[in-house]
């Protein structure tokens, strides 16, 4: 097994805002939007049927148009700051390899096991991947989902992320699930069995009409699976159109109809004070077995943290390719436009158009040293290790420090950081809603 590399928050200061120069990637996040079908609370870029499934599926065009973004991405880079150092690169001026790879969805797994080798392939050449790098990808568990673990793992897969959302057969029901309980025990064994050697499961806390009795079972059989890595998320159903993000350069896809008939039909049934109940349990439940909650909603074995995903919340620099994935270079956000079909069109154009390969509609962001200073302050807060002391008497948390800590949002821990509490983690929107 190739040793892995250090853990970025053994080496990086979660909260630090560091300057404001741009800087190649660390990491890289690539989308693929298709699925057997859409379940009605997801807001990711998806788009399912004929698209995903049957003789006119669009993956070997998406995959071919993905394949020409990493080259165009990969070609600005070289233009910024240098060509990636392998080989005989090694050392010198020019871009580090990779230290993480992300294929999210969307269900990546219904690639074709060769494509996901034949992208990571273009990624090897054009940004490097370093060596005991983490490359994971997503899965649903379904038996016609969740891909050949065998051959993803001789791609290069070493991490893998299955949507279990629950262990009950009612709740997968109301979410609109296509597996049942038994299938994640499957994709687990199956992952294992095929050499990965990380696994996650995403479960959902808050569903509609669930008992703290129903999520604690589920937590029970999660942990009798023995993953290494579990992320929990209480079911929310934001209104992407409302807020503004679906138009043509947005980065969400309209809601459909019957979606937005769910949400409305199940938000009167979530509760607050349940939902509460349901996290207070799965903190206290996995402390006593020894798991670490190293970030609001994620758990983790000794040495299984989510490198990639921590580099989200340490503010490094990232690359993201595919519809509605998201890239940073210290300073300036860039996003893709979430339309799949356009997508295609201006990475592949049609032969005999006269047009050539472009890279796909999106929009910018270059954030302020004000936003960025709350954005460090907010995303150093989500994870376990906080904030220095000292980020308590500096904005923006000055102004609300004396409030957060009466209101036992946040504490002082052994190591002198400010962090918070259950309570400040349950409350966290409150809080960060008074830092922006």
């Amino acid at each position: 097994m190739t040793p892995a590399a250090p853990v970025p928050s053994e080496t990086a200061e979660a909260g630090a805002l560091p300057a404001a120069t741009p800087a190649p990637p660390e990491g890289l996040y690539l989308h693929v939007p298709f699925c057997v079908s859409i379940c009605p609370y997801c807001d990711f870029v998806v788009v399912a049927g004929a698209a995903a499934r049957g003789p006119s599926n669009r993956i070997a065009a998406f995959t071919a148009a993905l394949a020409t973004e990493l080259e165009m991405r990969a070609d600005a880079l070289d233009e910024r700051f240098g060509p990636v150092r392998i080989g005989r690169r090694a050392r010198g001026v020019g871009r580090p390899p990779l230290d993480t790879v992300y294929l999210g969805g969307g269900t990546p797994t219904l690639l074709p096991a060769d494509a996901v080798a034949e992208l990571l392939e273009v990624v090897r050449r054009r940004f490097g991947i370093a060596p005991g790098a983490e490359i994971t990808i997503e899965a649903n568990p379904g038996r016609d989902e969740r891909g050949d673990a065998r051959a993803l793992a001789a791609a290069g897969i070493t991490r893998m992320s299955f949507g279990a959302q629950s262990l009950d057969r009612t709740e997968l029901r109301i979410l609109g699930r296509r597996h049942r309980p038994g299938d994640v025990a499957e994709a687990v064994a199956d992952a294992r069995e095929a050499g990965i050697r990380s696994i996650n499961l995403d479960l959902l806390y808050d569903v509609p009409d669930a008992s703290l009795g129903t999520w604690i079972e589920t937590l029970d059989a999660a942990l009798a699976l023995e993953p290494d890595h579990l992320s929990l998320y209480a079911l929310t159903l934001d209104d992407p159109d409302a807020e503004g993000l679906t138009g043509p350069v947005g980065d969400h896809l309209p809601t459909s109809r019957g979606a937005r008939q769910w949400r409305d039909g199940v938000i009167p049934r979530q509760d607050e004070d349940r939902a509460a109940a349901q996290y207070h349990h799965a903190v206290h439940r996995l402390a006593e077995d020894g798991w670490r909650g190293y970030e609001i909603s994620n758990w983790a074995r000794p040495g299984h943290l989510s490198r990639h995903n921590l580099a989200y919340w340490e503010r490094r620099p990232y690359e993201a390719v595919g519809p509605g994935a998201h890239a940073f270079d210290g300073v300036t956000r860039r996003w893709n436009a979430a339309n799949v079909g356009r997508y295609i069109a201006a990475l592949s154009p049609a032969p005999g158009s006269g047009r050539d390969a472009s890279l796909p509609a999106g929009g910018s962001e270059t954030l302020d040293s004000t936003t960025a200073a709350a954005e460090a302050a907010i995303l150093g807060l989500r994870t376990d290790r906080g904030l220095p002391r000292s980020a308590g008497l500096e904005p923006p948390l000055a102004d609300v420090f004396g409030w957060a800590l009466a209101a036992e949002l946040l504490t002082i821990d052994d190591n002198d950081r400010i962090v918070l509490t259950t309570r400040g983690r349950l409350l966290s929107n409150e809080l960060f809603s008074r830092l922006v």
